[in-house]
């Protein structure tokens, strides 16, 4: 009698629950719903992934909303003031599109908006060991490296040496066609041509280093933006290991290794002079140091 008094207070009770919850169910649902309006501005934004050097058309742009209190800056509102204006930057889908990432109304695409102001645009044939196994990508940095058969002396046989030219080069295109897909994701990408953004005197080294020798090309972190500072190094001494740095001695023409001076004598310290004077007292004779 006592067990089934317990298992109808449980039924009454569960019953009971479902009811009010139930009812609570229904309240919420009668509530009016209430809608927020969030002031909004108009916003132009790439449609799909956009790669470095597109002329923009239509079909590359959209519309999206941005809410009026976070206003993006340089952003447009027309998609008209955007076709047939190159891209300068990389753009992602749903990014918006604002001034710094596309070029001037008069500039056109391609490669000549890219390339920042005052420096120029420097390509150079490489392969697959030069281009650093495919992951020379636009964006990435790198040092420039040549390696000639003779030092430029003019005086005496020939010695290969190599030696880093350029430092901390901004690569602009990796290949012969512009739009790059897979750089997007890293992978490596094969190419038979590095553009580079070097300097007016910088481009004359690149000239005359693809013309006298054989460049290579270093990848860099790109957080490590300090100027590589070598002497570079001759084949005498990559032989030698780790010794003493050679140079070529013209006149013999022989190999000789540079020893540091010898250190210098320790000097002496000045002991000085000591006087004596002799005195004559009556009969007694005597002598005194005098200092």
């Amino acid at each position: 009698m006592k067990q089934q008094r317990t298992v109808i207070v449980m039924l009454v009770a569960v019953v009971t629950a479902g009811i009010a919850s139930f009812g609570v169910y229904r309240a919420i649902r009668s509530m009016p719903v209430r809608e927020v309006e969030v002031p909004g501005v108009k916003v132009v934004v790439a449609s799909g992934y956009i790669p470095v050097g597109t002329r923009l058309t239509k079909n590359h742009l959209r519309v999206a909303t941005f809410p009026a209190r976070n206003p993006v800056p340089g952003a447009f509102a027309d998609p008209e003031q955007l076709v047939d204006r190159g891209v300068v930057a990389t753009l992602d889908e749903n990014e918006p599109i604002t001034a710094n990432k596309v070029a001037g109304p008069e500039a056109g695409a391609g490669l000549p908006p890219v390339i920042p102001a005052g420096m120029r645009a420097m390509s150079v044939r490489v392969n697959e060991v030069i281009g650093v196994a495919g992951f020379v990508l636009p964006g990435t940095r790198v040092d420039v490296i040549v390696t000639v058969s003779d030092d430029g002396d003019g005086s005496g046989p020939e010695e290969a040496m190599s030696r880093t030219v350029l430092s901390n080069v901004v690569v602009l295109t990796a290949g012969t066609r512009y739009d790059q897909d897979r750089a997007k994701d890293g992978q490596a990408q094969r190419s038979t041509v590095i553009t580079l953004a070097v300097l007016p005197e910088d481009a004359e080294r690149v000239a005359l280093a693809t013309s006298e020798g054989t460049i290579s090309l270093a990848l860099r972190n790109p957080v490590d933006v300090d100027q590589t500072k070598t002497t570079g190094i001759r084949f005498a001494s990559l032989m030698k290991g780790t010794g003493p740095e050679v140079v070529v001695d013209r006149p013999r023409q022989r190999v000789v290794a540079v020893r540091p001076p010898a250190p210098p004598k320790p000097v002496e310290p000045v002991v000085p002079a000591v006087y004596r004077v002799e005195t004559i007292r009556g009969a007694k004779r005597a002598e005194e140091v005098v200092r």
